[in-house]
């Protein structure tokens, strides 16, 4: 049970993405929400996505927790300044997809999430790191990347995730398989692959699930490599990749470990929350139980009555 007292006269450092898919949005509201729940708020705009580390580093000692404004990739920048500051993060989802919020139940009403926060119940999630950069849904090379590098801008803010999927018809008319060195525990595999993901969290893309019984605090991460000769069959895979069930499909490969490494033939650009922050070669972690984020307690997790595999 969290005190009241245990979140009185708190510092909030608030970052807040006005490129956000509802960034242009008032937070009047929430701010007063927070003020009312004994939050000292300080409010800092970022146009850019490196600025959100670099605000969380140069302000850390004048605030008690960390709160971001914005989608998935704005959260998964704030990551490793979280990490090395220790202090805990609070999420208001604003982007398009919002698969962290969905993977913790954060309300997606920005009030709703702020009233979270408020009342002050954390709970400690593992975080991903490829190459040194953070991410708490899924990493991916290949057709995500490439999804990830035909959206407009213009269309993801208007559209939200129909965006996605015009992006994703275009994606798929010229893909092609890769070839992939895939090494887990010092054993290396060849594979010849559309998209090789690797999931810390439960939720991506929008609401897929990585892995059916995946949690964001299992301390492991779980990576899935799409094998089939035929792109087009994953139009028949959808219902599975909703349900976290992909890997009974003799196409999919699937493995679960703490590191794995990922090598092509030339370098490949690795998405992670939907941003293409690295390349191959790439070296894959979990950081578990790294962050605390400001989350719905198990006992209001388990009054809802959601059944583990399908989150609103």
């Amino acid at each position: 049970m969290s005190d009241d007292s245990t979140h009185r006269s708190k510092r909030a450092l608030l970052l807040r993405n006005p490129k956000a898919r509802r960034g242009q949005e008032s937070i009047a509201s929430l701010l007063e929400l927070l003020k009312d729940g004994g939050l000292d708020v300080t409010v800092e705009t970022f146009e850019a996505l490196p600025e959100i580390a670099r605000d969380i580093v140069r302000l850390r000692h004048r605030a008690d927790l960390v709160i971001v404004c914005g989608g998935d990739g704005s959260v998964s920048s704030a990551a490793l300044a979280a990490m090395e500051s220790g202090l805990p993060l609070g999420i208001i989802p604003m982007g398009t997809a919002n698969d962290l919020a969905r993977t913790i139940d954060i309300p997606m009403d920005p009030v709703g999430a702020a009233d979270v926060i408020v009342r002050g119940e954390m709970r400690q999630v593992d975080v991903g790191t490829v190459n040194g950069h953070a991410f708490f849904n899924v990493a991916s090379i290949g057709l995500s990347s490439e999804l990830a590098q035909s959206l407009d801008p213009v269309l993801k803010k208007r559209f939200g995730r129909l965006s996605y999927a015009v992006a994703a018809m275009k994606v798929m008319t010229r893909a092609s398989r890769f070839k992939a060195k895939i090494t887990e525990k010092g054993r290396t595999i060849d594979a010849e692959t559309y998209q090789i993901a690797v999931g810390n969290g439960r939720h991506y893309g929008g609401g897929n699930v990585v892995q059916e019984n995946a949690e964001i605090d299992d301390g492991h991460l779980d990576l899935y490599s799409l094998e089939m000769t035929n792109l087009w069959k994953l139009a028949l895979m959808l219902r599975s990749f909703r349900s976290g069930t992909h890997g009974a499909w003799r196409e999919v490969r699937t493995a679960k470990c703490i590191e794995f490494d990922i090598e092509t033939k030339k370098p490949m650009p690795v998405n992670t929350d939907g941003e293409i922050v690295t390349a191959t070669p790439a070296h894959f972690k979990v950081h578990p139980k790294a962050i605390s984020i400001f989350a719905p307690s198990a006992r209001e997790r388990s009054e809802a009555g959601r059944p583990a595999l399908y989150h609103r």
